[in-house]
């Protein structure tokens, strides 16, 4: 099944560089969630911008190659198969401009109803502008 994709680019900066010289795997992390919330201000409806809030449950990340200050990454993300309940699964790599893929990841995010603070069947007006449907 075919998805939209989003892409997102972003240049390590030094402080994301540790003893290793190259970027920490927690900053991996960090910028997951950087790409993730810039695809969701960029396709979401802004009345569900203020109505709901997503929250990751889970990550599985593949760290493939190493990535170095200065270099300018491209991350890509797109959703995966239809939501099961509160929760959706979001891919996410990130690729180097030799176009290699420095890291991959698939996380799980739950969707929290802002009102009443727990979360809620996600609702297919909500998902429907990156499906593509």
């Amino acid at each position: 099944m075919d998805r939209p994709v989003f892409e997102h680019r972003i240049v390590a900066p030094a402080d994301a560089i540790d003893e290793l010289g190259h970027v920490n795997n927690a900053v991996w992390v960090q910028w997951i969630q950087e790409v993730a919330l810039a695809h969701w201000y960029s396709v979401a409806d802004p009345r569900h911008q203020d109505d709901y809030i997503w929250v990751v449950v889970r990550h599985e990340i593949d760290y493939l190659r190493a990535a170095f200050e200065g270099e300018l990454l491209t991350g890509r993300t797109w959703v995966g198969e239809a939501p099961k309940g509160a929760r959706f699964d979001r891919h996410m790599e990130f690729v180097g401009e030799d176009g290699k893929v420095r890291v991959r990841a698939v996380t799980q995010w739950a969707i929290i109803d802002k009102a009443s603070g727990r979360p809620i069947r996600v609702p297919p007006e909500v998902i429907a502008p990156f499906t593509g449907d």
